[in-house]
């Protein structure tokens, strides 16, 4: 997949990530853990710990998609990313993926995350998925608006199920029949 669109006056390529730009996504995803509730870690993740996330997203058929910006004169810039994964590791659950979509602190409001979630629908929809799952902690308004957008319905909410940055953190689950 390889796509150039224009968002906000930037040409951005949207397209296949390559193992050579984990190092790219790294910072994107170790910045999310540290300043945001997207994601329930507490420690950034090493090159090594990326990587084979990259390469098991990759063996397992798995897309992983990147949003990169192009300026004349300037190293391309990777603005985010996006991919899912299992949704629950037993057997059953094969036809159930769990999605992913991370924007650059830099590129927040830019409409980057609906332009990566575009090819993972799609790509699961190829793949002859059924359902697409988004765990998203209740109070990130912008991302339940970004899977509402595309059809995702929330179809369960714990309460106080995680704890970052010293408070509890309630859990939704969003779903997308495909």
């Amino acid at each position: 997949m390889s796509e150039a669109i224009v968002i906000d006056g930037k040409n951005i390529v949207m397209r296949d990530a390559e193992l050579e730009d984990v190092p790219k996504l790294l910072p994107i995803y170790n910045d999310i853990i540290l300043h945001t509730t997207a994601v329930w870690q507490y420690e950034p993740q090493s090159l090594q710990m990326r990587t084979e996330w990259f390469e098991s997203r990759q063996q397992q058929g798995f897309p992983v998609y990147v949003a990169e910006l192009h300026e004349t004169g300037k190293e391309p810039v990777i603005l985010g990313f996006s991919s899912y994964g299992p949704f629950r590791q037993w057997p059953a659950y094969q036809h159930t993926v769990e999605n992913s979509v991370y924007v650059s602190k830099d590129a927040r409001g830019l409409g980057i995350g609906k332009k990566l979630m575009e090819p993972l629908i799609a790509k699961a929809k190829e793949q002859q998925l059924h359902a697409m799952v988004a765990g998203i902690e209740a109070s990130n308004d912008v991302s339940i608006k970004l899977h509402q957008h595309f059809g995702f319905v929330e179809v369960a909410h714990f309460k106080e199920v995680g704890w970052k940055f010293g408070k509890w953190m309630d859990l939704k689950f969003l779903q997308l029949i495909l």
